[in-house]
């Protein structure tokens, strides 16, 4: 029985191997029973843009719930693959649920299949999770509004950045993408820096694209009270990652004081 009911699945499919099963952990089947409002721990701000190297996703560490600061060191880029990585904005619990999901689906999809998911593949297995999630979303409770980042060596513009919305519908941005309540300020910002900069997002060198990082997350914090730019005191610094041929990096904390010294403070 149990070997008829994982033959109806796609062969790697690992999302649909835990729906026959029932141990998805989100599905548009999920409601909020009663009329109580949850206020739910939200996350917020993320970007990405392509660069010289390839693509910087980051984000800034500020979780909140309403108007508390829930906490101040939240990880909102997660790295899924060697060469992928996946932003979170919204809500941190179905978000982080959602990588793990990924992650998973990407290693079993290579171990059942003995070669790595396209693409596409991997595109859409993340608009596959968001579309499950809309019966939360549409309630209010569980957005997710992510961005996903991933290097392609068979493709003539291998770095790829993705921005989706809560329904699952994915985009492919052309120079660079941002999510959460402090997006309109990063958009202008970025928009700004792309066509009337010094360079070209895609000309910047990785000094230059982590210093606009950096300026951009710290004007959005200017601009919107969910966002935690750069604490100044407490080093708190935003979350970097560099997505290129050679997989996904994790800029350090070092890195990013000493820009921030000299190009930002």
């Amino acid at each position: 029985m149990d070997r008829r009911r994982q033959s109806d699945a796609l062969p790697g499919d690992f999302l649909a191997l835990l729906k026959q099963r029932q141990l998805i952990p989100f599905s548009a089947e999920t409601s909020v029973s009663g009329g109580s409002r949850i206020v739910e721990t939200t996350a917020t701000t993320i970007l990405g843009f392509k660069f010289a190297e390839g693509v910087l996703v980051a984000g800034d560490r500020r979780a909140t719930a309403g108007n508390l600061v829930m906490y101040d060191r939240a990880d909102k880029v997660i790295e899924i693959d060697r060469h992928s990585v996946m932003a979170i904005a919204g809500s941190p619990a179905t978000a982080w649920e959602m990588a793990r999901v990924l992650e998973h689906s990407f290693q079993y999809y290579r171990r059942s299949q003995l070669q790595e998911m396209s693409l596409e593949g991997k595109v859409r297995a993340l608009s596959k999770l968001l579309r499950d999630n809309l019966g939360m979303a549409l309630q209010g409770v569980g957005v997710v509004v992510p961005i996903f980042a991933t290097y392609d060596h068979k493709s003539s513009d291998p770095a790829k950045v993705y921005f989706y919305d809560a329904m699952g519908a994915q985009f492919d941005a052309t120079d660079f993408a941002s999510s959460g309540s402090g997006a309109p300020a990063v958009r202008s910002v970025l928009y700004y820096e792309n066509n009337w900069g010094k360079k070209p997002l895609r000309q910047r060198t990785r000094d230059d694209a982590i210093s606009l990082a950096l300026k951009t997350l710290d004007t959005a914090a200017e601009a919107d009270t969910a966002t935690g730019g750069i604490d100044r005191q407490g080093k708190i610094f935003p979350i970097m990652k560099i997505v290129g041929e050679s997989g996904v990096e994790t800029v350090p904390d070092a890195k990013l004081a000493e820009l921030f010294r000299s190009q930002v403070a």
